[in-house]
């Protein structure tokens, strides 16, 4: 699973790896290290060919869900390959609103003596992790807010992740997005991420609280393990 990760990219760097069409930067885009599920994360959709950076919870709540927020105690901020398209939870979102997922890096643990140990990945090359994933827009009858929300695919591990982990995010390359975004790829590319993809190294137990502080960088530095 992935249940938190990081963002340090820029608004350049997002405009000009997504080709996105928003005017002006949002003003809140600053660097986080502890972004937990139920979290409001960058996401980017396409409508009518046009691509923008939108804020989601990130934890999906299916546009049909007739219960309250405070009811929804499922984990959807992940959804696995294997079932994306015919879980309920997931299946019209997988159909219909699909986005990719913008991250500097991601946290996973690995269970060793002494407790938890988190690891940290981050790509080899370029500042993002394109994580494909689905969003959906709901509304709560007792506020009539409507949230727009979200959820990361996870798929098999590579090599390299499995000496850590058993799952790991879906990793989109730039000529997948399109194909993404249109429909026109199923679950054929919810594969692992090549293996010279991602390095990782051991980081702060710290991490191991969703209280940690976010805006500490030091949580990403290398530890011993």
């Amino acid at each position: 699973m992935c249940g938190r990760f990081t963002r340090m990219y820029t608004w350049r760097e997002l405009v000009a790896l997504y080709r996105l069409t928003d005017p002006s930067p949002p003003s809140n885009l600053q660097p986080r290290y502890n972004i937990c599920p139920t979290t409001t994360i960058d996401s980017v959709v396409e409508r009518d060919g046009k691509r923008t950076l939108e804020p989601m919870r990130w934890g999906l709540i299916p546009v049909w869900w007739s219960k309250s927020l405070k009811d929804m105690r499922l984990s959807t901020f992940n959804a696995r390959a294997e079932t994306v398209a015919t879980k309920p939870m997931f299946r019209s979102a997988f159909k219909r609103k699909r986005c990719i997922i913008p991250a500097s890096g991601y946290y996973e643990w690995h269970t060793e003596r002494g407790g938890k140990q988190p690891y940290y990945f981050m790509p080899k090359a370029g500042p993002i992790l394109s994580i494909a994933g689905l969003w959906d827009e709901w509304k709560d009858k007792e506020s009539g807010k409507t949230i727009k929300s979200c959820t990361m695919i996870i798929t098999e591990h590579n090599k390299c992740v499995a000496k850590i982990h058993d799952r790991m995010p879906v990793l989109l390359s730039p000529n997948q997005f399109e194909l993404w975004f249109s429909g026109k790829a199923g679950t054929e590319i919810l594969k692992p991420a090549p293996e010279r993809m991602l390095q990782m190294w051991p980081v702060s137990r710290r991490v191991n609280s969703s209280r940690a502080n976010g805006d500490d960088a030091t949580l990403i530095d290398k530890v011993a393990a």
